[in-house]
């Protein structure tokens, strides 16, 4: 390919590098495997450059999904047990997988069925926001499930924008209605 990026055909590599001389590019093959190889006419520091443009931007598109990890007792209260519910309902919402780990302490260990029982309950209440990926198993002292989302991050983080935009524009819709109120107040009371 030529300067402009027109078609020139098979070119002797002499004359190639003469083209590419003269218009003060560099001849790059594009396509060695090919044959003939396949060779373009081009800056190659502006062509590495916006290959690293598009590497750094494809890199900040990219959306890690996050383990979060919600520790238990076997003896949970009501209360906590609520609060840590509305935890892991909060992690899946945002997209992140949560890791549910019930500790055994002392002769608690020798009733993993109590730690199975809690874990399902568990699984049971938080199921419109996420599903069970790995079942509860016995790990050391612990017992752990792997509760994943029902969607990805980067759909909850599209949610999260689209709602925050409805919100932003809400308000000042609200604001613009409490300056015409204002506005109608002070003419009423001139006249």
């Amino acid at each position: 390919m030529g300067a402009l990026g027109e078609q020139v055909g098979v070119v002797k590599i002499e004359d190639a590098l003469r083209m590419a001389q003269q218009a003060d590019l560099d001849l790059v093959e594009v396509s060695p495997q090919s044959s003939p190889p396949v060779a373009k006419l081009m800056d190659f520091g502006k062509f590495k450059y916006e290959a690293a443009q598009k590497i750094r931007e494809a890199r900040k598109n990219q959306v890690n999904t996050v383990l979060k990890t919600v520790r238990f007792g076997l003896k949970i209260d009501g209360h906590d047990y609520g609060t840590k519910k509305a935890q892991i309902e909060k992690f899946l919402k945002a997209g992140d997988k949560v890791k549910v780990m019930v500790v055994f302490r002392g002769r608690e260990q020798s009733r993993p069925e109590m730690g199975i029982k809690l874990l399902q309950k568990l699984a049971e209440e938080v199921t419109e926001f996420g599903a069970v990926e790995s079942t509860p198993s016995i790990d050391g002292r612990n017992m752990v499930m792997v509760i994943g989302p029902l969607r990805n991050k980067a759909e909850a983080k599209a949610d999260a924008k689209k709602a925050a935009d409805k919100a932003a524009k809400a308000e000042a819709k609200a604001v613009t209605t409490e300056e015409v109120v204002i506005e109608a107040a002070i003419k009423t009371g001139e006249k």
